[in-house]
């Protein structure tokens, strides 16, 4: 189970990431945004204090329905204590997590201040 917390009006919790080529292990607080369908997106100064991988560039479409060549990463989180590989667009100024990331698991979230925001598997 992953936890976290409501701030304002956003779903707030923090991803584990593994330092490519180090055994570091760094935590970044990420908003969730169900209206997101990659995994994650971290600002490139994120990216770049990670050391992650470049992998591509693409064309992602924004919630406006423009598009913005955006910067592929690869990174390891440790999610609901699993280590996976992820594809990390660099884009925004918040960390984001996507719905490809709440795939096979169950999201419950009371929209009040400091109330608990749960991943849970569903399998």
């Amino acid at each position: 189970m992953i936890q976290g917390n409501v701030v304002g009006l956003q779903a707030r919790i923090g991803v584990i990431f593994r330092v490519p080529g180090q055994e570091d292990l760094i935590e970044i607080e990420c908003v969730v945004d169900t209206g997101f369908e990659g995994f994650l997106t971290l600002p490139s100064a994120a990216i770049a204090q990670l050391g992650l991988p470049y992998l591509a560039q693409i064309n992602a479409n924004l919630a406006d329905n423009s598009n913005v060549a955006t910067d592929v990463y690869l990174a390891t989180v440790v999610w609901n204590r699993v280590a996976r590989d992820i594809a990390v667009l660099a884009m925004g100024r918040r960390p984001l997590i996507g719905t490809a990331m709440l795939q096979d698991y169950h999201l419950s979230i009371d929209f009040c201040q400091g109330a608990t925001v749960l991943i849970d598997d569903i399998l």
